[in-house]
């Protein structure tokens, strides 16, 4: 077979590391169907079942030929190599023609330079139906030091592009060899089922950030950047560029090679991020590359890329292409075949500096693209945490009685630091109650309600835990385990299952302080200890919070603002993972079953 570039594949290997699966697609009529797929002979077979995934592996140096003109490997000539080795995986498993339905989750953590090594592997992690979820994960070595650095994990969904007019239906990847295959290849079915889910939302969120920055601007912030003056028109960033695709752009299906049009987007993609903030920024992910349809020689390709929003430290740039045969171009009728979004950071910012200008929308277009950056941004963020297997280092420390002082400094002076940070993005708005949500090293989410009761009566009730089952659904008891004093109390709480998880327990430190002066907010400070008399209890996964609680603010005499932390764990993520993807708005049914209890007017807790 033969590619662009003269990609040289150099081995195929079984048994290496796994790579995570692709999150599945809608698959285009014209490529897929119903049949079982023909070759499949090619992989060999054991009673009648796909061998173990066999790792597709490629080799190249880096020459300047292929970098850009810092001397760093050129992102463009990267996803070439990334879509042919993928390519070949899919066509091992397949036994026949495939071609690239989309490409997305690409995060690059390192950049190659001339001299170095690239190596790239593929793997198909699982085939569905008509589909299959290639991984692709790329490394590059500095043959003098010898070190290997990831540069990248990508994700690929293909589809078997048979010869005649037989349908496929592919066979299924089993006979999983190690623990880390079986483990990613169940990761599979989760992936999709968020992809899914992120389809179905991706709307609804629309809405609600469409309702932040009509009605709540001054309130969220949502829409603050469009309203200084010295914000830079979206419209200034557009870079258009047309290319004619010819017989060395082809691949050996006769087809325009997807790789090459992928690097003539990243190429459009960077005009358009230079043109505003005045330098080179660097490609830091890619949302997805999605192809609508095919394109072939001859056609004309015209790639039109803008900046559709920046936030504090990325821009995201969308690219659009449309093809035109001779006839279309003449009649000027173009066929979107393409559309990707991609992420650009600089490097070396230095401190919490915003790396970009901030930019504003003069057309309903461009306000269109401006808003679905923010949902983008949010739905990313929601699959990174949701989908994260990372092992967490235990977070709890030990309840001491005769250390409670320095205990409950810190748990308190955590959420202190927790409620300070700038920067949060408004969530939703809903009636009295706003949600946000804060990333940097660690994912926070910020629940502000406004209460109709002294700060007070609200200290007094939520700073006894045992009467959080009284509106907390996900508390399904709460029991004080040992008072130290009236300000230090340790609880432990037995929460419910959620999407058919494990039920969990916590055993919380909470800490409680009044108000030093005017002005100061009451606090209930949250975080996990271990504590002897309470080992882990049968039926019930122990989980870990690391910073939680409330901070009540006075606002006259029956008013006050609660505002609930919490910096979210593994231990946690289940409870909230439902409104990070946007399919679920429990997090403001529990602010408003809180709000409803505090207004009441029997205070039921006693000290």
């Amino acid at each position: 077979m033969a590619y662009a570039n003269g990609a040289q594949i150099l081995g195929v290997r079984r048994g290496s590391g796994p790579v995570e699966p692709h999150k599945d697609q809608e698959i285009q009529r014209h490529w897929s169907g119903t049949v079982p797929a023909q070759g499949a002979s090619l992989l060999g077979s054991c009673r009648g079942q796909t061998p173990a995934p066999i790792d597709v592996q490629m080799c190249q140096s880096i020459q300047p030929c292929h970098a850009d003109h810092q001397g760093d490997l050129s992102a463009g000539q990267l996803l070439k190599w990334m879509d042919t080795i993928a390519c070949l995986a899919a066509e091992r498993h397949a036994g026949m023609a495939c071609v690239t339905l989309s490409m997305d989750d690409i995060q690059f953590e390192e950049t190659g330079r001339v001299g170095q090594v690239i190596t790239i592997k593929s793997k198909v992690n699982r085939a569905f139906t008509t589909s299959m979820e290639v991984g692709i994960r790329v490394s590059v070595q500095d043959v003098r030091e010898r070190v290997e650095r990831l540069v990248c994990v990508a994700y690929s969904t293909f589809v078997g592009k048979p010869a005649g007019p037989q349908k496929v239906v592919l066979q299924p990847v089993e006979n999983l060899c190690s623990a880390e295959e079986q483990l990613q290849h169940s990761l599979a079915t989760e992936r999709r089922r968020l992809r899914l889910y992120n389809e179905q939302t991706f709307s609804t969120l629309l809405q609600d950030y469409h309702a932040l920055a009509n009605g709540n601007c001054s309130a969220t912030g949502v829409c603050s950047r469009r309203d200084q003056l010295s914000a830079v028109s979206t419209e200034l960033t557009r870079a258009e560029s047309i290319e004619l695709v010819l017989p060395p752009h082809a691949n050996h299906h006769g087809n325009t090679f997807g790789g090459q049009i992928m690097a003539w987007m990243e190429n459009a993609a960077t005009v358009a991020a230079s043109r505003l903030c005045g330098c080179f920024p660097s490609l830091r992910s890619v949302d997805m590359f999605r192809f609508r349809g095919p394109s072939s020689v001859g056609d004309r390709l015209v790639f039109k890329a803008v900046v559709n929003n920046t936030f504090n430290n990325s821009i995201e740039v969308g690219v659009r292409v449309e093809a035109y045969n001779c006839e279309e171009w003449t009649a000027n009728k173009p066929r979107h075949i393409n559309s990707a979004f991609l992420i650009y950071q600089l490097a070396n910012t230095p401190g919490d500096a915003p790396a970009f200008p901030q930019v504003t929308y003069t057309s309903q277009d461009g306000e269109r693209r401006y808003m679905s950056a923010i949902v983008r941004k949010r739905i990313r963020m929601a699959g990174k945490h949701i989908l994260s297997c990372k092992e967490e280092a235990p977070i709890s420390v030990p309840w001491d009685k005769s250390n409670q002082v320095y205990l409950g400094y810190n748990n308190v002076a955590a959420l202190t630091v927790l409620a300070g940070k700038q920067d949060w993005e408004a969530s939703s708005i809903c009636d009295r109650i706003c949600v946000y949500v804060h990333e940097e090293e660690l994912l926070c989410v910020q629940v502000q309600m406004q209460v109709m009761t002294s700060a007070l009566h609200a200290f007094t009730l939520l700073a006894d835990l045992t009467l959080r089952p009284l509106w907390d659904t996900h508390y399904l008891s709460c029991e004080e385990v040992e008072r130290a004093d009236e300000e230090e109390t340790v609880y432990h709480i037995k929460c419910p299952p959620i999407n058919g998880g494990k039920s969990r327990d916590f055993v919380f430190l909470l800490s409680k302080r009044q108000p030093c002066k005017d002005g100061d907010p009451y606090v209930v400070a949250l975080r996990s200890v271990t504590v002897k008399t309470v080992p882990p209890v049968e039926g019930f996964l122990r989980s870990e919070a690391k910073c939680a609680g409330f901070l009540i603010h006075s606002l006259g005499l029956n008013s006050c603002r609660v505002c609930y932390y919490n910096q979210v764990t593994s231990g946690v993520l289940p409870y909230v993972a439902g409104n990070l993807a946007g399919w679920s708005k429990s997090m403001e049914e529990t602010a408003s079953a809180c709000t409803t209890f505090l207004e009441r007017d029997l205070i039921t807790s006693v000290f």
